[in-house]
């Protein structure tokens, strides 16, 4: 069973926790509940909880200051963050902090006990693979492959002393290193029609496999290949003959790492080229200028060799981005059009493209795009539909998409459906505004002084869009529907009364009995007297 902690400066927030949920039955044990951060750190530090669920604001010490510290010091506990809508900077810096998940209030004891099977399954699963993998992992720790994978990655990304270079290199028998160098980065983009795969071990398999084809193409070209710790594939190029281009040298190299992957494994790879530098304590600058290289795959799109010398002849526009977006696309949602809504999307990615900002720049802009949604799903009071339970995962959802394209193709799903729900819960409402709207015609028709106004205030809405939806459900204007209303009902006192005209037309709602004989042929085809005069058989 996990263990789990509590931490909300709002004591009823705390009790609610407290009381409604049976945590024994979710897999864990509550061991303690804080008003504020600071508290529940020293029970942290001596508890050492699986899970921690805290607010964002708290005196003393928030949810982010927390969080920090539990990410610095106790990486394996998860943290779930509670946070409002109108947090969205507070919300961002949770998410670069790697919390399990957040929760937007109010929240309800259902979300908290979904969220809680969630994580369970997440640390079940992560046990197991602990539990299975452990004494690999040890081993692999320990074996001289990883060992030297370890020192050039050391290398490349934080630099190595020339002393420990010699001496290191020597130990693992590294080729000596020569000017000039040059770092490339490869990643695999996706794993296509095998994106679901039955386990990690399958997803690791076809990793291992795609670095021995970068690996021995690497040797090929005396270069030092290497996997990172973010499942990178990365390699040095050293020792280029004076009369080569080192740039051409690592395009030939990088565009048949990405041929062969592709051609034997069917994955796609991207891979960034970094800049040429002179000696190897420069080795992190043209790591970091590949790692930037290969962000720009966010905008150009996968199976690409990119380069920052090219990225740099282009650079990026310093515009800033259109403010409103996400206020200009939840007015486009509210108002139904699809087309509207699909367009005003590609403008927005266009424009990101155009700009060329940076990834993180560009994850910004779509979160701020995701929350207008949300608060427009609240805003419309779409609680029931399925869109409402997805939402809460959507701002962490952007970060699994490498590209813009995707990220764009998915905002295009999300908008297109919460058109649709928008649409479906404002025909039921509008249906029964119609059926108010001929019901107050059909108890009021008698009433000379019956107006558009009159019926338009009574179903609340304004006269113009009553005017068109009045129009659409029952295919006449409003004036044409009262007055078939009128006639039917004189048709009808015409065959059972003996009332005067003039009282007729009364009865249905005209002073002037010559206008409503007039109206009265118009539609029935016959004057009133005549009409009487058939139905009597005279």
């Amino acid at each position: 069973m996990y263990k789990v902690m509590i931490v909300d400066d709002e004591a009823v927030v705390r009790g609610g926790l407290k009381n409604t949920i049976r945590w024994e039955e979710h897999g864990f044990q509550l061991i303690g509940d804080y008003a504020n951060g600071r508290d529940a750190w020293h029970e942290i530090e001596r508890e050492q909880p699986d899970l921690v669920i805290s607010d964002i604001s708290m005196p003393y010490m928030d949810g982010l200051e927390l969080a920090g510290l539990i990410t610095s010091n106790y990486p394996d506990i998860k943290v779930i963050i509670l946070t409002g809508y109108d947090e969205f900077e507070y919300a961002q810096q949770a998410l670069r902090m790697k919390v399990s998940d957040f929760l937007l209030k109010p929240i309800t004891a259902m979300e908290i006990r979904t969220l809680l099977n969630k994580v369970r399954a997440e640390m079940d699963e992560e046990m197991k693979i602990r539990e299975d993998l452990s004494m690999l992992q040890s081993q692999l720790r320990q074996s001289m492959p990883l060992l030297r994978e370890r020192l050039l990655e050391r290398l490349v990304v934080l630099g190595v002393g020339k002393p420990e270079i010699e001496v290191r290199f020597g130990y693992f028998d590294i080729p000596k290193l020569t000017p000039p160098y040059l770092v490339i980065v490869a990643d695999i983009d996706d794993f296509g029609d095998r994106e679901r795969l039955e386990s990690v071990h399958d997803e690791e398999f076809l990793r291992f496999a795609a670095f021995n084809v970068f690996e021995e193409i690497s040797a090929q070209k005396n270069a030092l290949s290497f996997r990172t710790r973010e499942e990178r594939m990365a390699a040095v190029i050293t020792g280029v003959p004076p009369e080569t281009d080192i740039y051409e040298h690592a395009y030939e190299l990088a565009e048949e790492i990405r041929r062969q992957i592709e051609r034997y494994l069917k994955l796609t790879v991207t891979v960034g080229v970094g800049r040429s530098c002179s000696s190897a304590d420069q080795l992190p600058l043209s790591y970091k200028g590949a790692l930037s290289a290969l962000d720009y795959r966010f905008l150009l799109g996968k199976n690409r060799v990119l380069s920052i010398i090219d990225m740099e002849g282009a650079p990026a526009s310093k515009a800033v981005p259109t403010p409103d977006w996400d206020r200009r696309l939840a007015t486009v949602v509210k108002t139904g059009s699809a087309a509207d809504a699909e367009q005003l999307i590609n403008q927005i990615v266009d424009e990101l493209k155009r700009l060329r900002l940076p990834i993180e720049g560009c994850y910004l802009q779509l979160q701020k795009l995701t929350l207008s949604l949300m608060n427009t799903i609240q805003e419309l009071g779409i609680e029931q539909n399925y869109l409402a339970r997805q939402q809460q995962s959507w701002l962490t959802d952007i970060y699994s998409f490498k590209t813009l394209d995707e990220l764009e193709q998915w905002l295009q799903v999300i908008v297109s459906n919460l058109i649709t729900a928008i649409s479906t819960n404002r025909s039921h409402y509008t249906n029964t505004q119609m059926i108010r709207a001929t019901e107050y015609i059909e108890a009021h028709y008698a009433d000379e002084q019956i107006s558009l106004q009159d019926l338009c205030r009574h179903v609340l809405m304004s006269t113009s869009y009553f005017s068109l939806v009045f129009k659409q459900y029952t295919g006449e204007t409003f004036i044409e529907y009262l007055t078939r209303v009128r006639v039917e009902k004189a048709k009808e006192l015409l065959s059972t009364t003996s009332l005067k005209l003039y009282e007729i037309a009364e009865k249905v709602g005209y002073a002037d009995p010559n206008y409503f004989s007039l109206l009265f042929k118009k539609h029935a085809g016959r004057t009133p007297r005549e009409y009487r005069d058939t139905r009597s058989g005279g």
